[in-house]
């Protein structure tokens, strides 16, 4: 009987390639789960990250006749004092609580003139704000030379430096505030401003 090149005596050309292929690949399969075990065990241990908003605002008063005209005093921002985050809507929509967060940070922290609609910021010098829990406080954002980098109106809004600082132990107190503090001089109107912080949390593991 004649013998094929490539099957063997009896066999179709193909046959022996085909087994081989077949327990390759099923050699193969535990190399594959192996790969999907470490690659879900690492995902596991990548930490889960996303951002909050708190905002609040204030006002701030007009100038009194024959009164002093600096400005080195600002009322405090109601909805951002006495802050609970486990009572944030962000936390809550994440289904964390604020013992779970491994970091936090200021990504953004932006304020905003909301009138008079022709008001800007050139009675301004400096701004600060800083976060606080008990009688520890840390400086998270501030803006020099305020009047001469001033948006033109309508409602400008004016972006600050933010610090790089860890504030993880500040959002994981039962009661944490953001205050603002600034030099200038008081406007002839009224003006009413409004604050908007962002922070970037991370959670730990997935």
């Amino acid at each position: 009987m004649p013998h094929s090149r490539e099957g063997g005596p009896g066999r179709p050309p193909g046959d022996g390639d085909a087994a081989a292929s077949s327990r390759y690949i099923g050699g193969m399969r535990p190399a594959f789960l192996l790969a999907a075990v470490v690659g879900l065990g690492l995902a596991a241990c990548a930490q889960s990250s996303f951002t909050t908003e708190v905002t609040g605002e204030t006002t701030i008063p007009a100038s009194q006749p024959g009164g002093s005209t600096e400005l080195n005093a600002f009322p405090a921002i109601s909805s951002l004092a006495g802050m609970d985050f486990d009572q944030n809507q962000d936390f809550k929509n994440q289904g964390i609580t604020k013992g779970e967060v491994t970091s936090a940070r200021v990504d953004s922290l932006t304020l905003q003139v909301l009138s008079p609609n022709d008001q800007d910021f050139t009675f301004l010098d400096t701004v600060e704000f800083y976060i606080r829990a008990g009688d520890r406080e840390t400086r998270i954002a501030w803006k020099q030379d305020v009047a001469r980098a001033s948006p033109r109106p309508p409602h400008p809004t004016l972006s600050l430096n933010v610090a790089d600082t860890e504030l993880q132990p500040y959002v994981a107190t039962p009661s944490v505030s953001i205050i603002i503090r600034g030099k200038g001089r008081t406007p002839e109107r009224e003006v009413r401003l409004r604050a908007v912080v962002r922070l970037e949390v991370e959670t730990g593991l997935l």
